[in-house]
């Protein structure tokens, strides 16, 4: 399931506190008491829940499907790039899709060291969370094809399925729209239920910090999909 990275903790407390300060964060709560269950004064309209049916002749176990999904049956084999595991806590109850793999990792280089920034900021490292992709190897073309989505959608909802996930942050438009069904931008600033069998939860659409390393003044609306995607997790 990969290797569990090795943290420097000085070097990731410094790099929550930038982090932090460059989303505007300057105190430990609001000036305010907040609901965070409450509904927003002007919500967006709600899409529907997502459904989906697992797909059939697919391992119903997380191992067997990670191992097959790694395998020469995989739709990513024919690629022929490198195929790349999921890494964290497979029990974990936070479960992170990215749309494909970075540097050789599920997030890896500048963009892997400003998703560790976030999730220290929110008192989290990727030894604590599931790290997983849409698609596990880079396309050729540094795109996923559209041809290539729906299938790969089908299999990210079964793999969420699997895991024991309670929130689901999914990051990158391609993500979104596998699991969610429609692009980021609608989603923003409200939690989202996906159904897929028995399995019920939540997931918050947000961009991929490759986004945000392109495009700083995002980090605020970042900062507060994580803060959504916290406010009632580990309770």
């Amino acid at each position: 399931m990969g290797v569990e990275p090795r943290n420097d903790w000085a070097m990731l407390a410094a790099s929550a506190l930038e982090w932090w300060d460059a989303a505007g964060v300057d105190m430990l709560v609001d000036d305010e008491v907040r609901d965070w269950r409450a509904e927003p004064s002007s919500p967006l309209p709600a899409p529907a829940t997502v459904a989906a049916v697992a797909p059939a002749q697919l391992p119903d176990t997380l191992d067997a499907f990670v191992a097959w999904r790694l395998s020469d049956a995989a739709p990513e084999h024919a690629w022929g790039t490198p195929m790349i595991a999921p890494e964290g806590a497979v029990a974990s109850d936070l479960m992170i899709v990215v749309d494909q793999p970075e540097d050789g990792a599920m997030a890896g280089g500048a963009a892997g060291r400003l998703l560790d920034a976030m999730l220290a900021a929110i008192g989290r490292t990727r030894s604590d969370v599931y790290l997983a992709a849409l698609a596990h190897a880079t396309p050729p073309a540094g795109r996923i094809a559209p041809d290539d989505e729906a299938r790969l959608a089908e299999l990210a909802r079964h793999h969420i399925a699997l895991t024991g996930a309670r929130r689901v942050l999914i990051l990158t438009d391609q993500a979104s729209r596998a699991i969610l069904g429609t692009s980021r931008a609608p989603l923003r600033g409200r939690l989202h239920g996906i159904n897929h069998g028995e399995r019920n939860f939540d997931a918050v659409a947000s961009v991929h910090p490759r986004f945000l390393l392109r495009q700083p003044a995002h980090k605020a609306a970042a900062w507060k999909d994580l803060l959504l995607l916290t406010g009632e997790m580990r309770q």
